[in-house]
């Protein structure tokens, strides 16, 4: 049976996510640095772990399995998660896969040393209700291919 595995201290779309998760039945596991609340019931697990730089996303990695879905907004995140076959799914809506993520990390690099040097600045834009709609769909259909 397949899990969520959500990378959850800044994770826009955790409602989205129950959601999907109990129309199938999966297993959902919440990773972050600190309690949130979670739904009743027994579907949604919250692995609280140490504060520091990607201790979550290190539980994540070593605890993820091929056929799993990563719901994770951090690029090298996803990239270690497709590694083990995992399937990733960024909170916009939008997928990660193979043949896209060394262009991600690129621009990701890119945009940290555009950062540094003040020529960018911001970050994400606010999560529309277009994003939400389009993360759930998604989301529903990678479900929905890893349950068959």
């Amino acid at each position: 049976m397949i899990e969520i595995f959500v990378d959850a201290d800044a994770c826009p779309v955790k409602d989205e996510i129950y959601q999907v998760a109990a129309r199938y039945g999966v297993h959902v596991v919440l990773v972050a640095n600190s309690r949130m609340n979670v739904p009743p019931g027994g579907s949604v697990e919250m692995i609280v772990v140490e504060s520091g730089p990607d201790v979550a996303d290190d539980w994540i990695a070593d605890n993820i399995r091929a056929g799993d879905i990563a719901i994770t907004s951090d690029i090298p995140l996803a990239a270690r998660c497709l590694e083990v076959g995992a399937k990733v799914l960024g909170s916009n809506g939008h997928p990660f896969d193979e043949d896209m993520i060394g262009s991600a990390l690129a621009m990701r690099e890119l945009k940290s040393e555009l950062r540094e040097v003040g020529a960018v600045s911001g970050g994400a834009p606010p999560m529309s209700a277009r994003d939400r709609s389009r993360f759930s769909s998604r989301l529903d259909q990678l479900v929905q291919q890893g349950l068959r």
